[in-house]
């Protein structure tokens, strides 16, 4: 079975046991590690992957294809996107400041800038400037490095930003949380609707279950596809992002994807969705 998720360590955590061979009667997985923008893409066209980690914004175009799984994403509370600047070239607090600026972001299919889209309708009056695409972990050097005035950043830029002498000019996180009282959805696990789809989300389920139970043994594998994370990070990364939405998306969970992607439609930037069509 083909799979293919991001190297952040929230997902080789959750696939680790599968990956490795310790879920019984689980196939043998081949597997891509690539980053949000490509999956994002590689759930788009012809030849995706039969299982695949992609964000919650991608969903109406996949849905044809694609189920969602109720198990094995990211959502939760405190743990939203980051807008950054440099201090010394953009010397202030007021969001409105990004009007006609240039800001580097991680997917134009990505929820951190579906989330940035609705928030900047919000607080930046005539709209950013240019929208520049960089894979998450160039982000915050072009932004320390002056090459965009801001940058849209995701994962574990929220434990370093700091060390890269970068502002918080906004975290979208807390923004949703206190507009929509929901958590917020962050990175979805499709599977092809030709699956046996109870299955698959049975061995999902039961490598995030073994993760938890054996903390320890996927450090090796999670340290080695995010080389520039210490072992604290990486902890940090996986307390924040693995949690009780990843083993069961819930109503609750379900709400805050279907009111995610329709604030969304209502403004345009994705397509209305269905919601029965988000119910595996």
């Amino acid at each position: 079975m083909r799979v293919a998720f991001s190297p952040c360590p929230n997902d080789t955590f959750v696939f680790h046991a599968w990956v490795h061979g310790l879920i019984p009667g689980a196939p043998r997985l081949d597997v891509t590690h690539a980053d949000i923008d490509i999956t994002n893409n590689l759930a788009a066209g012809d030849q995706g992957p039969d299982v695949i980690k992609i964000s919650f914004a991608a969903l109406p175009w996949v849905l044809s294809e694609y189920a969602l799984l109720p198990c094995g994403g990211a959502l939760g509370r405190g743990c939203g996107p980051l807008v950054l600047t440099e201090g010394r070239a953009f010397n202030t607090n007021d969001p409105a400041a990004l009007a006609g600026r240039r800001v580097a972001v991680p997917s134009e299919r990505s929820t951190a800038y579906l989330l940035f889209r609705l928030w900047a309708a919000e607080h930046v009056p005539g709209g950013v400037g240019e929208i520049v695409i960089l894979p998450f972990h160039e982000i915050m050097p072009a932004v320390r490095d002056g090459l965009v005035d801001a940058g849209l950043v995701i994962h574990e830029a929220r434990f370093t930003y700091p060390s890269y002498g970068l502002n918080l000019l906004a975290d979208l996180g807390r923004w949703w949380e206190a507009d929509a009282n929901l958590p917020l959805p962050l990175g979805a696990i499709i599977a092809r609707r030709s699956l046996n789809l109870p299955a698959v989300a049975g061995w999902i389920r039961a490598s995030v279950k073994y993760a938890w139970a054996h903390p320890e043994a996927s450090q090796e594998y999670v340290l080695s596809h995010a080389q520039e994370l210490s072992p604290e990070v990486a902890r940090a990364h996986i307390k924040l992002y693995v949690n009780e939405f990843t083993a069961n998306l819930g109503e609750i969970g379900h709400e805050a994807v279907t009111t995610l992607l329709r604030r969304a439609a209502e403004e345009g930037l994705v397509p209305r969705v269905d919601p029965t069509a988000l119910c595996t």
